[in-house]
């Protein structure tokens, strides 16, 4: 443990910092753990509504710094690579 004040604080920002990006992250990986699931019933209406709906979550995680862009844009692609082999 730090023995400053400062480093204290510090300390304490950057756990509640770490908890609050790992709920965001979790939410993030719920999100498209949704379309994936929803792919893999074979529903394309719902995997849709659920690829709408994890989009701009996932855009929201690369303003808040949680992931890089290009992962984002590779989850994206990957979710929408999923549903159009759906409509095969």
């Amino acid at each position: 443990m730090a023995n400053i004040k400062s480093a204290r604080k510090r300390a304490r920002q950057a756990e509640k910092t770490r908890k609050h990006n790992m709920g965001l992250r979790s939410l993030m990986r719920t999100k498209i753990k949704n379309v994936v699931n929803a792919c893999d019933a074979g529903d394309k209406d719902a995997a849709i509504a659920a690829y709408k709906d994890a989009v701009p979550v996932i855009d929201s995680m690369i303003n808040k710094g949680i992931v890089n862009k290009n992962k984002a844009a590779r989850h994206k692609s990957r979710l929408n690579k999923r549903i159009k082999a759906l409509a095969a």
